[in-house]
């Protein structure tokens, strides 16, 4: 079989970031997934299933409900080496065009409080394993990526 896409990445040199990881022409568009990449893979601590699983319930909320963008989120989850979250999203994007969205999104994180959205035995399968505290720090953290991040954390070191 051929290696897919995303094992032909360096995750040796791969940093934190926000990087357009794939297009796919989809019906008479394109569907863009972006590698929103939290932590430097192989080189720090991954994130635990809490905080990934509390990030995820607030993200998606965050961006299914967006004004200008609703319409456009396909999906937001994490990824299995619990390193980032993929993000779909409707169009032929840039990392450069989701970067306010993405900040946004990480902002709300870093603020919210209350009770996480769909954490309920009813709305959810794993309601109990949720961190908010702990989904603070990694948004906390990956904001103050995001509020300065430079040309190299947007695209895939060569």
């Amino acid at each position: 079989m051929e290696k897919i896409t995303s094992f032909t990445i360096d995750h040796i040199r791969l940093q934190p970031g926000v990087y357009v990881s794939r297009k796919d022409p989809v019906g008479d568009g394109v569907v863009t997934t972006f590698d929103l990449r939290i932590t430097s893979p192989n080189d720090e601590p991954v994130m635990n299933t809490a905080e990934i699983h509390a990030i995820e319930h607030l993200a998606a909320t965050f961006l299914r409900n967006h004004p200008q963008q609703k319409d456009n989120i396909l999906y937001f989850g994490p990824m299995g080496c619990r390193t980032g979250f993929y993000l779909l999203m409707k169009g032929d994007l840039s990392s450069r065009d989701i970067l306010p969205l993405v900040t946004d999104c990480f902002r709300f994180i870093r603020h919210y409080e209350g009770q996480i959205p769909g954490a309920s035995a009813k709305d959810c399968g794993n309601y109990l394993d949720m961190n908010l505290p702990a989904a603070k720090y990694w948004a906390k953290r990956y904001g103050a990526l995001l509020e300065n991040i430079s040309e190299d954390h947007l695209v895939y070191p060569e």
